[in-house]
């Protein structure tokens, strides 16, 4: 599975343009699955158990990553440039990005007077070259970057840019290629534009119409020195969403991802979040109302080039996974 998550990370898929991202999700899950489709916005959705009289449940895990757009490009070839979803400009100094084209920048900023005066306008891409005629032969206004970062195994821990969230994509994939036959009718969605505010799950969810929806999505943890009080720690399992600020969790699910969690002896921790979002947040308000939940995968320095997980929690997210899609006699009932 690690070498599944190595390809989905360093491959290129800046929200809003997803492509790349998107067909190779489609190669990785062709024989897994019953039909494939991607929708007009996007979106790849995968059914299994297409014949099957149980509920619908809808997976969703986002396929967009963060990432930077040129908004200007200078007399001698420098490129001004925007974010693409949540972006600090603290951490963009010096790191190196990479187009869709394959033409590979480096981010330099103006001189400052104090480290607090450093903000994105004052920030620029280097390309390597001299002139706006000779960068414009490589790079457009509009063009999108990812961060350029290779996954690095540490063992126990992985660490890479775009965690958020193809580490979910890979939980999603690996446990459809786990799923035995299941009474439920299994949708799995890798969603686009998570990162601009949960786009593709909303119109996702309208078409697929699900009994119950579960997010699979990156959350913070809060256990490195001096970090913000959050209750959640890498090695100790998946984490159950109860709430972050686009969801409260459905009592009844919440609670029947405890028990099988239980049940079936897997690692799992309770996470209350007090910022952000996820799809689920887009999919319980789909129509008349989804009970909705989410499985979330601990995760250190998020949205950030190097973004680290650990390899039992992600694990522990895929059994989970496939515990929910076998569940027998779903009853989501308050």
């Amino acid at each position: 599975m690690k070498e599944l998550i190595r390809k989905l990370v360093e491959t290129f898929g800046v929200a809003g343009h997803e492509e790349p991202i998107a067909d190779l999700i489609c190669d990785e899950i062709a024989d897994d699955v019953d039909e494939i489709r991607r929708d007009t916005l996007g979106n790849v959705i995968a059914v299994r158990g297409v014949q099957n009289d149980g509920p619908t449940i809808m997976f969703s895990a986002h396929m967009d990553e963060i990432g930077l757009v040129v908004t200007h490009i200078d007399e001698n070839g420098f490129l001004r440039f925007s974010n693409v979803g949540g972006v600090n400009p603290h951490r963009l100094s010096d790191q190196r990005v990479v187009f869709a084209n394959g033409r590979m920048g480096c981010i330099g900023h103006e001189r400052l007077e104090k480290v607090t005066d450093l903000k994105m306008e004052k920030m620029f891409i280097d390309i390597g070259c001299s002139s706006a005629d000779e960068a414009e032969e490589h790079v457009s206004i509009g063009d999108v970057a990812s961060f350029l970062r290779p996954m690095n195994d540490l063992g126990d821990r992985l660490v890479s840019k775009a965690m958020d969230d193809r580490i979910g994509c890979a939980i999603l994939i690996q446990a459809l290629k786990e799923m035995k036959d299941t009474p439920n009718r299994v949708v799995a969605v890798f969603s686009v534009q998570e990162e601009l505010g949960l786009r593709g799950a909303r119109t996702a969810a309208y078409q697929v119409e699900p009994d119950l929806g579960v997010a699979l999505d990156v959350t913070g943890a809060g256990d490195t020195p001096k970090a913000r009080r959050l209750d959640v720690s890498l090695g100790d399992g998946a984490a159950i969403k109860v709430m972050d600020r686009s969801l409260m969790t459905h009592p009844a699910v919440k609670g029947l991802m405890v028990r099988l969690a239980e049940e079936n002896d897997i690692p799992h921790q309770m996470e209350v979040l007090e910022f952000g979002g996820t799809d689920a947040g887009a999919i319980h308000l789909s129509r008349t109302g989804v009970p909705s939940g989410c499985i979330s995968i601990p995760t250190r320095y998020l949205h950030g080039p190097s973004e680290m997980v650990d390899y039992g929690d992600v694990r522990a997210c895929v059994d989970l996974t496939v515990a929910i899609a076998g569940a027998e006699n779903l009853d989501l009932r308050r």
